[in-house]
């Protein structure tokens, strides 16, 4: 399997090949940009898909492009389902994809997948949270609003996919995603602390002094206050009529697999009043980024804003430890404030940064008759669940 990749004025061949650990994490660490979701720990997390790294190369081995990519069996067959979360970590910018992209393909396709879902990196639109805030009404969302920036990366990206036959999971207004579609982002870098701070608006100052005040201390917790977190998150879930079907298991193993790979990618926060755990975050850095990945809050003495101070308290240290961006993660499409899922994005809102439309993620078929009625099938499949 191989291609052609033109660099400069002369053309080299482009090789797949597996690729061990160590090599497929160098090849992570020097792209600041890649998600914590291909970095070789988040096979550990999911436990119940197949794994594999690979990476094509150019010349004589250097790499061009990897991915950590996820094989789901289809119950019944030999073939799989091939998904690659917010990945792969490739050259979007080539205006001629399939230089890399078919070597994948038919990398998969050997591998026996019957179809393949792929999330590309480059962000689609972007709208500053002041331009969000004057625009929320009934029945609006943030579609509706002209962006603030149109990224023409992600707008190429988008069309070659779509003349190479790949399909917006969901549409374009839908959300079958399994990774959030529209994000909120907190720019970090080239910013101090005090200009953080200036980026809050008044509510969320307030409430950070609210829980100084009240002696609201954050703390970061080992694994031992996993069970904590967990008994807040399902008493967050019970009162915001969420469900994330993660069991304590699921978030022990994550801890376990993210720290070993490396100590500190997952963090947990823990926000304590009169010696009781009140809120509890977690987060977790990788490359020039950290994300807030789930939080959780107990229904009492909410007045103490233990939320605000953890997030405040995160957003520092991300910063603090040279991260570009703070990933506030998934927001709801909605702006009309008679939504329930509205008060997430107003919350987040407050803090000044951007909501993101990302470019969601990708399908499409291997082809042939017997893959397109296994694709089929498999969608059948998850609408029954």
């Amino acid at each position: 399997m191989t291609a052609l990749l033109v660099t400069g004025d002369r053309d080299v061949e482009l090789g797949m090949r597996s690729l061990d650990t160590a090599e497929y994490r160098s090849f992570l660490d020097g792209r600041p940009g890649a998600s914590f979701l291909q970095y070789p720990s988040w096979a550990e997390v999911k436990s119940q898909w197949r794994a594999e790294r690979v990476g094509w190369s150019r010349g004589k081995g250097e790499l061009a492009g990897a991915a950590l990519v996820l094989y789901r069996q289809f119950p019944g067959t030999r073939k799989y389902f091939a998904y690659l979360p917010e990945g792969p970590v490739a050259d979007w910018e080539d205006p001629d994809m399939d230089r890399w992209m078919g070597p994948l393909l038919a990398h998969l396709r050997q591998a026996g997948a019957f179809a393949v879902r792929i999330g590309p990196s480059p962000a689609y639109r972007r709208w500053d949270a002041a331009r969000l805030k004057a625009a929320t009404g009934p029945g609006r969302r943030i579609g509706d609003v002209l962006a603030t920036e149109v990224d023409p990366l992600g707008s190429a990206v988008a069309e070659r996919l779509r003349a190479r036959g790949w399909k917006r999971c969901g549409g374009d207004e839908g959300d079958a995603d399994a990774q959030p579609r529209h994000v909120f982002q907190v720019p970090l870098a080239g910013r101090s602390t005090d200009d953080l701070w200036a980026g809050l608006n008044q509510e969320w100052r307030r409430n950070v002094r609210i829980a100084a005040r009240a002696g609201v201390r954050v703390v970061e917790g080992g694994p031992g206050e996993l069970a904590d977190f967990y008994r807040l998150l399902r008493i967050t879930e019970e009162r915001d009529g969420f469900r994330l079907g993660r069991s304590l298991d699921y978030f022990q193993r994550q801890y376990a697999a993210l720290n070993a790979e490396r100590a500190g990618r997952m963090r947990l926060y823990l926000a304590v009043h009169d010696g009781e755990i009140l809120a509890a975050h977690t987060m977790i850095v990788a490359g020039g980024r950290a994300w807030y990945q789930t939080g959780a809050s107990a229904d009492h003495r909410r007045e103490v804003r233990p939320s605000n101070a953890l997030q405040w308290q995160m957003m520092r240290d991300a910063h603090g430890l040279g991260a570009q961006v703070y990933d506030m993660r998934g927001v709801p499409s909605t702006l009309d404030p008679g939504d329930r899922s509205f008060g997430l994005l107003r919350w987040k809102l407050g803090t000044g940064g951007q909501a993101v439309e990302t470019l969601g993620e990708w399908e499409m078929s291997m082809g042939g008759a017997a893959n397109n009625t296994l694709y089929r099938a498999f969608h059948a499949y998850l609408a029954r669940r």
